[in-house]
């Protein structure tokens, strides 16, 4: 009984973390708007998160900056019954376009969803 408590607090768990990182990916931009950032910007930051095509276990977030100042961002990969991963932080100049990334390890069941984090 026990262990059957543990498996279902981790999969709660890792559902939430899907979940915040669904809602969250998308509201990044404005995370930067309570920094005050975004009110100095002309434009937004276009993110897309995706599964490698051979490797189910590789997300992978690619952004452009359509702002007029430098942003960084990386990845945030959920995997499934293992930890997630951040992908290395990627710094894009005013129309830069560039891919963040991180793998999730082999004993997951892959990748469960891919967000990113913008500075």
């Amino acid at each position: 009984m026990y262990r059957r408590k543990n498996i279902v607090a981790a999969g709660l768990a890792t559902a939430l973390s899907a979940l915040a990182l669904t809602l969250g990916g998308p509201a990044a931009p404005a995370r930067a708007a309570a920094s005050g950032d975004v009110a100095t910007m002309a434009g937004t930051v276009d993110c897309d998160g995706w599964v490698h095509n051979n490797n189910p276990d590789h997300g992978i977030a690619g952004c452009k900056n359509n702002t007029d100042r430098t942003v960084t961002f990386r990845a945030e990969v959920v995997c499934g019954r293992a930890f997630d991963v951040s992908g290395q932080w990627v710094t894009l100049a005013p129309g830069q376009y560039d891919e963040s990334s991180g793998v999730c390890p082999v004993y997951s069941t892959g990748v469960g969803g891919v967000g990113w984090t913008i500075e």
